[in-house]
């Protein structure tokens, strides 16, 4: 708990390091999920790096989604055929939550539902 504060409200305040351990756990867990799928089913997927910080999701009709951190907010982006949105960090280590800070969405979810849309098949993205 050296990298964390906890705030009054149960939500973990992330140090720039634990931001950091917690963006990378987030997008692995993107890549991850999105490689299952992939691995399950025909699913003509590309699913690439770029600078550490950013996973691209190619779909076979050759749409983007774009997941990205923004350290300096501590936000993670995501770019999908629908929009941009922007998800900001609410959760604890222990029980991680990353929402949209219009729509109140979870990040897991929005982009389980986004993927979905542009892959015209049904997509689970979950935490590891």
């Amino acid at each position: 708990m050296a990298n964390l504060k906890m705030t009054n409200n149960n939500v973990e305040t992330l140090t720039d390091s634990a931001f950091y351990t917690v963006a990378e756990k987030t997008l692995r867990a993107i890549e991850t999920s999105l490689e299952e799928a992939f691995q399950k089913t025909d699913l003509d997927l590309d699913i690439s790096r770029q600078g550490g910080n950013v996973v691209n999701i190619q779909f076979e009709d050759k749409s983007v989604i774009v997941v990205n951190t923004q350290a300096p907010l501590q936000e993670i982006w995501v770019a999908a055929k629908e929009g941009g949105f922007h998800y900001r960090w609410a959760g604890t280590l222990s029980q991680p939550l990353w929402i949209d800070t219009k729509s109140g969405a979870e990040l897991f979810s929005e982009l389980s539902r986004l993927a979905s849309a542009q892959a015209k098949v049904p997509l689970t993205i979950q935490p590891i």
